[in-house]
């Protein structure tokens, strides 16, 4: 994977970066089924009989199997086998398994490229057997033009004896090309693992694979034997939701009255607003917040116009309704998205659904070498002082038989709890490392805001879509889930986070990330704050010239609070996007501890918001509270002027705020001249101002309307917050 980190400077509106190839390296995952058959639609496993001890298993090929081994028959009797073995059952065993367990799949109204047969499709290269992206899309795109059905429904299926007690049984579907958003990829491998007790043939454990590796899969941990399970597919991207419960076309994270959940997966606390959360990715337009589709781009052009797919057109993507030319070019985020609605159905022989797929041996795609394509791109901006784009390049997903999961299953069960769970039933199952996670929450920033200035002010509400992350120190992109992001597996350091969203200024920051069972909460406590692209306006700064640089970033808005808290992205110059309608404080804290405080106000239509000269200590201390105590006087006169009060009660409080105003300016002109002592001084005299303020407002709160109150109350105590700090700071 290449380095995602190559800036290029340009500054620019939100959203107007240089497109660039980026994205994740999914080589995922999810679904698929097979053939056994009672019952249509949910139906009932077919017996097993005496299959799981029925026959000798055999069958060595590939790597290691859980880190520890996985025990096998030889001869009658247990071993552990090497790790560079991997044991199956006898070829008709294994197709007993496949028919048992083969899952029925659900697709959206909308889908594209339902999962097939790549062999159809393979070419010579340099001697060797390639499925090639251009011939799978613009194949695949023919025959289904002419045939009106899906070609060549195929699911293929891997069945690995772990130990002598537990076999899985892989269900993978391979579709042609996937248009999830900004993971663009050709070729799709999706995988479904069923987690067999071969003493009594029951599933104890099903793993749904969520598309990217940095996403918790969906996980059902001890289902009911007689249930089908189900896989509801994402339109575009095929990431695969389980269907458990009794509606097994919907997706349901949470339980109800009637039906228990679709899921099983760990709860986190997320943030305060909050709460818990069970980790694992769903489906968007099923959720709530829906997520738009992206086009993707080949060589600056949409890839329908590229000449090596020439029966492919803007009608063989996903449909134009779930779809957005990009995420910059939209000033709101997008409404009136449609919901899921059902599409195709598959199953196995004997299932009643739209389409009956066929079961094959994952062997028999063995003599493919690669499955190829050129990288394809999508913007992802990055606001830093000069605004950037980041890039990373996913190239072609590779072969399943190269995934460590095809030969040791347990490596995809994401959930701790599920893998203690399989170690506590199974011996000879590890139970896996640490959990190591980031998470967010993201908030929507709005103008207006009780007790503003009319038409002032914002307030934080939760996001109308769904937007997309990126650890780029890890380039895979994570698309949020009810606008919680979750990213687990997450190395110990240092690492940036881009947030991107349709409609909305591009958020970013760094994190350090302790590792181990850490969970480390981005943002403000945990909540990411964006802004739709025509109300946003960028604060920045360049401290590379400071001795002390900027070790972290706090912007405060007046009204609804911290909207941006964190290490910026880059070393001592930051970007961050505010709603133009809020009234702000950045706070720079510098590597010594030391602070400086601005106001930004933004002015109808500015874009950007230039911090001119972003030191710490007391100068930068004292010329904050000269700017704060003079715009909290002239909201004060203005007050007077608007509001229905009786012009003698706020008399004093004006005279006062005017006093401190003074003050403040001289404490400024002594830190301009290095004399702290002087500085203090008349510190000391505005807070004895502020003292006076804050008793005057107690002496006559029968008198002052609640504006006057909210304003002067919130004003006060902020304002002998920063005196203090004034105080202490150090001259620089």
């Amino acid at each position: 994977m290449d380095d995602p980190d190559s800036p290029d400077d340009g500054d620019g509106p939100p959203g107007e970066s240089t497109p660039d190839d980026a994205s994740p390296d999914v080589t995922e995952t999810a679904a698929a089924g097979d053939e056994p058959a009672d019952d249509a639609d949910g139906g009932r496993v077919a017996g097993l009989g005496d299959l799981g001890r029925r026959k000798l298993l055999a069958g060595v090929g590939g790597a290691a199997v859980l880190g520890g081994g996985a025990l096998a028959m030889f001869g009658g009797e247990t071993s552990v086998p090497n790790p560079s073995e991997v044991v199956r059952p006898d070829p008709e065993t294994a197709r007993d398994f496949a028919d048992a367990f083969a899952p029925t799949i659900y697709f959206g109204a909308g889908e594209r490229w339902f999962p097939t047969d790549p062999r159809r499709y393979e070419s010579e290269q340099d001697g060797e057997t390639v499925v090639a992206g251009f011939d799978a899309l613009d194949g695949y795109t023919k025959e289904f033009d002419e045939s009106g059905d899906p070609p060549a429904p195929t699911v293929f299926y891997n069945v690995v004896e772990v130990t002598d007690r537990l076999t899985v049984v892989q269900h993978w579907f391979y579709s042609a090309f996937d248009q999830f958003t900004t993971n663009f990829h050709w070729h799709d491998w999706e995988l479904l693992q069923t987690f067999v007790d071969t003493e009594t043939n029951e599933p104890v454990l099903y793993a749904a694979s969520a598309h990217s590796r940095k996403v918790p899969n969906n996980e059902f941990l001890d289902p009911e034997a007689s249930d089908r399970v189900a896989i509801i597919s994402e339109v575009g991207s095929h990431s695969s939701a389980l269907g458990v419960n009794a509606s097994p076309r919907t997706f349901q994270r949470f339980p109800s009255e009637d039906t228990i959940a679709d899921i099983t997966n760990r709860v986190i606390d997320v943030a305060e607003s909050v709460g818990s959360f069970p980790v694992a990715y769903g489906l968007p337009r099923d959720e709530g917040a829906p997520l738009p589709y992206a086009l993707p781009e080949l060589d600056g052009k949409p890839v329908y116009e590229h000449d090596r797919l020439p029966n492919v057109e803007r009608e063989h993507l996903v449909p134009d309704e779930l779809t957005v030319r990009s995420f910059g070019d939209l000033s709101t985020p997008p409404e009136e998205l449609p919901a899921r609605e059902q599409g195709r159905s598959f199953g196995p022989v004997g299932v009643e659904t739209d389409t009956t797929y066929d079961l094959v041996p994952m062997q028999e795609t063995d003599h493919i070498a690669d499955y190829t394509g050129p990288q394809l791109s999508f913007e992802f901006a990055v606001p830093k002082f000069a605004e950037n784009a980041v890039a990373s390049h996913l190239t072609s997903v590779g072969r399943p038989q190269d995934q460590p999961r095809y030969r040791n299953p347990v490596e995809d069960v994401t959930d701790p709890r599920h893998r203690s769970a399989l170690a506590e039933q199974f011996a000879g199952v590890e139970t896996g490392g640490p959990v190591s996670q980031v998470v967010g929450v993201l908030r929507e920033a709005t103008a207006g805001a009780p007790g503003a200035p009319e038409g002032g002010g914002i307030s934080l509400s939760e996001p109308t879509t769904e937007s997309v992350a990126l650890l780029e120190s890890d380039p895979t992109a994570i698309p949020t889930t009810n606008g919680i992001v979750v990213a687990t597996d997450v190395a110990e350091g240092e690492h940036r986070l881009t947030i991107n969203g349709p409609g909305v200024a591009p958020y970013t920051q760094r994190l350090r990330h302790g590792g181990g069972d850490e969970t480390t909460r981005v943002g403000v406590e945990g909540a990411v704050t964006v802004v739709p692209n025509r109300d946003a306006v960028k604060v920045q700064a360049d401290a590379r010239e400071t001795p002390a640089g900027v070790a972290n970033l706090e912007i405060t808005d007046d009204f609804a609070g911290a909207v941006y808290d964190a290490l910026p992205a880059t070393d001592d110059t930051f970007g961050v996007y505010v709603h133009r309608s809020g009234a702000y404080t950045a706070e720079i804290t510098d590597r010594d501890g030391d602070r400086g405080a601005f106001r930004v106000n933004p002015d109808e239509g500015e874009e950007t918001v230039t911090i001119e000269n972003p030191t710490t200590g007391k100068l930068a201390m004292t010329r904050y509270l000269v700017d704060y105590l003079s715009e909290s006087l002239a909201e004060a006169r203005s007050f007077r002027e608007r509001e229905d009060t009786d012009g003698e009660d706020l008399d004093p409080i004006l005279k006062e705020l005017e006093t401190a105003v003074a003050a403040a300016k001289q404490a400024r002109d002594a830190a301009e001249s290095d004399d702290a002592s002087a500085a203090n001084d008349r510190l000391s005299e505005v807070e004895r101002r502020i003292d006076a303020i804050a008793e005057s407002v107690r002496d006559n709160r029968e008198q002052l309307s609640t504006r006057v109150l909210a304003l002067l109350g919130r004003r006060i105590e902020r304002a002998r917050t920063r005196v203090q700090q004034a105080t202490d700071a150090p001259l620089k």
